[in-house]
């Protein structure tokens, strides 16, 4: 008798962070559970060349996706860069609330500049985005760099050591997911302890 094969089918998965779809194909929901996909957001940012990588979780037994990464394409950003201008790049990874990520600023200003005002605004830029974004969580940070905020805040920012005509987040990733931090609770049960050694009675002294 004759094994019928199985076939491959489609499953929606969500994409909470801009509330879209995308199908991927699968045998079974379960497959899909920690898959990394490509998004491209092209056209959701009307012209603004981006990648978007997700990781797929299940919720319920539904597909849904975190994301991961985000990167600008090169060729956007070769069509950005002028003659008489500089670019200016960095590197570094730090941590958010609840994971270490890893930012790639790219900055471009509106006319040559000394080396002096380039190593300025690379160290302005990673100074302000450490501070910016330790208070705030992965998911925040991803929906503000779509909506252009972090790079408006930081222009403005950077604006008082030399105007630019470009300031964008390259690449922001997320490195390491981090742990709940038990300090709080290491705390609270130092505290109990100091409570009733205080609640000791003292000998009395003769």
């Amino acid at each position: 008798m004759a094994i019928a094969k199985r076939k491959k089918k489609f499953f929606n998965v969500e994409i909470p962070l801009i509330n879209k779809q995308t199908r991927l194909q699968a045998y079974e929901t379960k497959e899909l559970n920690g898959k990394l996909i490509d998004y491209d957001l092209t056209r959701v940012l009307r012209g603004k060349s981006m990648i978007l990588q997700l990781k797929v979780k299940l919720e319920n037994e539904k597909p849904t996706t975190t994301p991961r990464k985000i990167k600008l394409m090169p060729y956007f950003l070769r069509r950005a860069v002028r003659k008489g201008t500089n670019y200016i790049e960095d590197s570094f990874s730090t941590k958010c609330k609840n994971a270490q990520v890893r930012i790639k600023p790219f900055l471009i200003s509106r006319r040559k500049v000394s080396r002096a005002v380039r190593k300025a605004l690379r160290e302005k830029a990673k100074e302000e985005l450490i501070k910016y974004v330790k208070n705030k969580t992965a998911e925040n940070l991803f929906d503000e760099i779509l909506k252009n905020q972090i790079q408006k805040i930081l222009s403005l920012k950077l604006k008082k050591i030399y105007p630019l005509a470009l300031c964008e987040i390259r690449i922001f990733e997320i490195e390491k997911d981090l742990e709940p931090k038990e300090e709080k609770v290491e705390e609270t049960k130092k505290e109990k302890k100091e409570n009733i050694s205080s609640k000791e009675p003292k000998e009395d002294k003769k």
